[in-house]
């Protein structure tokens, strides 16, 4: 007789949510489906087996869930993750500077990169090497199966995990059919690639960013694939039957794709001819470099930086740093001086404190440049210095008693051969120049670029038609002038992108006829213009608004019909007669700008590019007097026990002045191990703000663009930028708004759209997915071109205003090559796998597991036994 099989129930609550129970139990139905039923019914058809294993899986995700439950993710997802992904980019770099400075390179430098990246690895982690599971698939299967096991230990009820058939069926599902699929996918660089595009698609491509990846890039597999792209489109285009106004655009496309294909064969002619040049020496030896004047250069962070190098190896640090002090102590006198004379019209007592500090600060401005006991002393004029020294003595401080030492000190820096003449023909000064992104570049054109342009800071110095040229040109007062724009368009020329917008014109003559004609003006034209005329005229800068640049989308149908609009009611007020009236001498200018020809430029296109890169930092936080506020410490040494806001004044500058003069080091815990060999967070500096984004942002932005090669100034600089910016665009609600993004990331909802993903990725329709082809390589050197436009396009110009045009771009690539080789990528993944395990199970060992598990490797023995010989030979 047939005995009767009880039937299992099974209680189909997994988390407690049933947005994520619902697409759970289809995965589980799947995955079973199709890696054990369909070989299981060959051999029975019992399903009480199958049952068994779906009631422990489920058993398993109830215990994960409850345990994810009551494990705090903010600390893993604000620093954790984050510190994982910056120590990966530092040995990154580690292995990349390892690489160029090595002289044999016989073997494929792809080997010697992994190699050199595991090495680095070693140094960093000491006792963890994971060469061995990223570059051997059965190491690595090893590994996973190891792993798998032990979750089984954590989440299984014991009955189910000493069923060695099950626990076996259940870690081989786990570690084959689910894990190891999953890394490869997210290993794959051109995944990579087309994830870094599909995150970045709301962003149009960026013309700029496309020329500079093509110009920058290295690889002639890349480039080879953008032309044979760009001749299948001529191809195309050249086939089209077209007339009319269609043939306008047509042509425009081709001329378009014709200088791409130039570039492209230019480039690769290039690499492949072994005669690439380094960018720098390339500007430096043609010798026409745009000059930047000194006044400019030290009220810019960045260009202040190459300044500063510049004269500390010229042995001239004081000088400079007197000069900047001095622009502090004014900011401050004056400041505290005001404060003064408020508390008196008050009636308020003031701090007795204050004036005593004040005296205090000069006289150490005084002791530590001017002195004999200075070291090293300020080269001035003894005279004067002795002058200063009386009227110290016996004169209350005033904001200006340093002016005239300090007028002489700029007078020294700007004419003395040694200094900013020397800067000008110095590496220093071109690197300066690529950080501004004020090099000029070798045309593919032909060189019509012209000499080195100079700017003085005035913009008048370059225009080409005076004010005479233009009053014989328009002489009758009585014309008037009614002008507007009547349509805009989208041009497209040697492959730049512009709008252009149409301008009618009328003009009624004295004898009452009437003259109408369209001209046709760029945006950056009625910057030019706008530049000009409020330079002029500078009481126009006040009334007359030009509408800003846009960085992204600026060629939206809906944007330009804003600017349309924002640049007719700027016409009409410069042609209002009201205006003409108040300033008759402007109409030559105007009708200049709106005659019916091309428009010459006033000014060149690098002075254009200072005058809106530079001329800003005079009014915004980045000027020197304006963001240096406070005196430094080694000039209060004996103002300690005054108050406590006039300390907190001299703190910052304090430390900038001695990290940067005196080689003081960065207030950071002391280690004996050298820092570039331990992980970021170990050197987080506990003195910032206990701010998580702007923790955060310091530890990536140190590691991305390595600012840790800036000099203290600068570095202080970017912090106290990303600290006003932060706050000027969140609040003081940004640790609140950042808790909050964290747990919507772990939301019901969101967890289970996650697995909504995982199952529509891995069994679309319900169906098991094939394994995809690997896609054609062009497609993958086009993508990759592709990947690096987008991640260069998206950056801000204020983030290229703050730590320098080439130095962003510098930083961008290096994290975009960084996810271009598989073992690097796949360490990457068990890095974050290994540190969600240990958030997610603090109470078990898992730090020194995985140390036991990764020691396997040579590299390991090899390192112990190093570090065994050197100690032994001291």
């Amino acid at each position: 007789m047939k005995l009767e099989m009880k039937p299992i129930k099974i209680d189909r609550r997994l988390t407690g949510s049933s947005f994520i129970d619902e697409p759970l139990q289809q995965v589980i139905q799947f995955a079973l489906r199709d890696y054990i039923q369909y070989w299981y019914y060959t051999l029975s058809e019992d399903e009480s087996f199958l049952l068994e294993i779906r009631q422990t899986l489920q058993n398993a995700l109830v215990q994960f869930s409850t345990r994810s439950k009551e494990v705090d993710w903010q600390p893993y997802f604000t620093t954790r993750l984050v510190d994982d992904f910056a120590t990966h980019l530092r040995v990154f770099r580690k292995a990349q500077d390892r690489l160029a400075d090595r002289e044999d390179k016989q073997r494929d430098i792809t080997e010697e990169l992994v190699d050199s990246f595991f090495e680095a690895e070693v140094e960093m982690e000491r006792k963890i090497c994971r060469d061995v599971v990223c570059t051997s698939h059965k190491d690595e299967e090893g590994f996973l199966r190891d792993l798998c096991e032990l979750l089984l230990y954590l989440l299984l009820p014991p009955g189910d995990f000493h069923n060695k058939n099950m626990r076996y069926f259940l870690r081989e599902v786990l570690a084959r059919g689910v894990l190891l699929p999953l890394i490869n996918q997210l290993s794959d660089p051109d995944y990579i690639n087309q994830f870094v595009i599909w995150m970045i698609r709301d962003s149009s491509c960026n013309y700029e960013a496309f020329m500079n990846i093509l110009k920058l890039t290295d690889k002639p597999a890349e480039l080879e694939a953008v032309k044979d792209k760009v001749l299948e489109e001529l191809q195309y285009l050249r086939s089209l039957d077209t007339a009319g106004d269609d043939i306008n655009v047509i042509k425009n496309q081709i001329n378009s794709l014709l200088f791409v294909k130039k570039v492209c064969e230019t480039r690769i002619q290039r690499l492949q001819s072994g005669k690439e040049v380094d960018a720098l020496k390339l500007a430096a030896n043609f010798g026409k470099l745009c000059v930047i004047p000194l006044d400019h250069i030290l009220i810019h962070n960045i260009a202040l930086q190459f300044f500063m190098d510049f004269m500390q190896a010229a042995g001239a640090q004081a000088e400079l740093f007197f000069w900047l002090t001095v622009e502090g102590y004014r900011v401050t006198a004056q400041q505290q001086l005001e404060a003064m004379q408020g508390w008196q019209k008050d009636g308020k007592k003031q701090p007795s404190a204050t004036k005593g500090l004040l005296k205090a600060a000069a006289l150490g401005v005084y002791e530590q440049y001017l002195s004999d006991k200075a070291s090293p002393r300020v080269q001035v004029d003894e005279a004067s210095v002795t002058k200063l020294g009386e009227k110290l003595q016996k004169d209350d401080p005033t904001p200006e008693i340093f002016d005239e030492i300090q007028r002489s000190v700029y007078d020294m820096m700007l004419r003395d051969e040694r200094y900013y003449p020397s800067f000008k023909q110095s590496p220093l000064y071109v690197r300066m120049l690529a950080e501004l992104d004020m090099l000029k570049e070798p045309s593919y054109r032909g060189s019509d670029d012209g000499d080195g342009e100079s700017f003085n800071g005035s913009p008048t110095g370059s225009i080409n038609l005076s004010l005479d040229d233009l009053s014989n040109s328009c002489h009758d007062e009585s014309m008037h002038l009614h002008a507007f724009i009547s349509d805009t368009g989208v041009c497209n020329d040697h492959g730049k992108t512009y709008a252009l917008y149409a301008i009618t014109v009328f003009r009624r003559n004295q004898d009452g006829s009437e003259d109408c004609w369209k001209t046709y003006r760029r945006y950056s034209d009625f910057h030019d213009f706008h530049m000009r005329i409020t330079e002029q005229f500078e009481n126009l800068a006040s009334i007359l608004k030009l509408p800003g640049k846009k960085t992204f989308n600026n060629m939206d149908r809906d944007f330009l019909e804003k600017r349309k609009k924002d640049l007719n009611a700027y016409l009409q007020l410069l042609l209002n007669p009201e205006m003409v009236k108040a300033c008759p001498t402007l109409i030559p200018y105007v009708y200049d700008f709106l005659e019916n020809k091309a428009y010459s430029k006033g000014k060149g296109e690098f002075a254009r590019k200072i005058d809106t890169f530079v001329n800003p930092l005079r009014s915004s936080m980045r000027n020197v007097s304006n963001a240096v506020k406070a005196l430094p410490d080694s000039l209060a040494e004996g103002m300690t026990k005054v108050s406590d806001n006039m300390g907190r004044m001299s703190e910052r500058l304090g430390q900038d002045i001695k990290q940067s003069i005196l080689k003081v080091p960065p207030l950071l815990p002391k280690s004996e191990i050298d820092p570039e060999h331990c992980r970021v967070s170990a050197q987080l500096d506990d003195n910032v703000d206990d701010n998580i984004p702007l923790r955060v942002m310091l530890l990536l932005m140190d590691e991305v663009f390595d600012l840790k090669e800036k000099n203290q100034w600068l570095r202080r600089n970017i912090k106290n930028l990303l600290q006003q910016l932060i706050r000027a665009t969140y609040g003081d609600t940004i640790n609140r708004k950042i808790v909050d993004h964290v747990d919507y990331l772990t939301s019901p909802e969101q967890v289970a759209d996650y697995v909504k993903k995982f199952r529509d990725s891995y069994w679309p329709n319900g169906i098991l997915a094939e394994t995809p082809p690997r896609r054609d390589k062009s497609i993958r050197m086009r993508t990759r071109v592709a990947a690096k436009t987008s991640l260069l396009g998206i950056m801000p110009d204020e983030l290229k205003h703050i730590i320098g045009a080439d130095t962003t771009r510098k930083g961008i690539l290096r994290v975009f090559d960084m996810f271009q080789y598989q073992p690097m990528n796949r360490r990457l993944v068990y890095v974050f796998l290994e540190g969600f395990l240990e958030t997610m199970f603090p109470q078990y060992k898992f730090p020194e597991l995985f140390v036991k598990l990764h020691s396997r490797s040579p590299r390991i023995h090899r390192y112990s036994q190093k570090l065994k010989s050197s100690s032994l030979k001291r």
